[in-house]
């Protein structure tokens, strides 16, 4: 069974910067993409960055480019979400997703993860 645990959220102030981590357990993931995604309160879960586990390639929805960054320590098993430039609208719940998939066509659609980790709040005052 895949687990996905989400840590590193917080209360930071705008402008500030937060690492999440989703640590991940239970299969070898070579195979999979890991996505992260956000949920703000009244709004449906939207795609924010996913990056595939064996080659390294990421992909971002256009409101985080170039404040997001997402990476991949094979060894530790762990998905890192690096968020600079934080902005009131950026609260939200963030979520870890994993995909398995044979291809390396980084999928945005929350209906296309199936394992869900928890989710870490983060809430950024102005």
């Amino acid at each position: 069974q895949v687990q996905l645990v989400e840590s590193g959220g917080g209360l930071v102030q705008a402008g500030g910067s937060l690492r999440l981590s989703c640590a991940a357990s239970g299969r070898t993931f070579s195979s999979y993409v890991m996505g992260w995604f956000r949920q703000a309160p009244g709004k449906e879960r939207e795609f924010v960055a996913a990056i595939t586990w064996s080659g390294g390639s990421t992909r971002y929805a256009d409101s985080v480019k170039g404040r997001f960054t997402i990476s991949r320590d094979g060894a530790k098993n762990t998905v890192y979400l690096q968020i600079n430039s934080l902005k009131p609208e950026d609260t939200a719940v963030y979520y870890c997703a994993a995909r398995l998939t044979s291809s390396t066509y980084i999928a945005t659609l929350p209906a296309s993860y199936i394992y869900w980790g928890q989710g870490t709040q983060v809430t950024v005052s102005s």
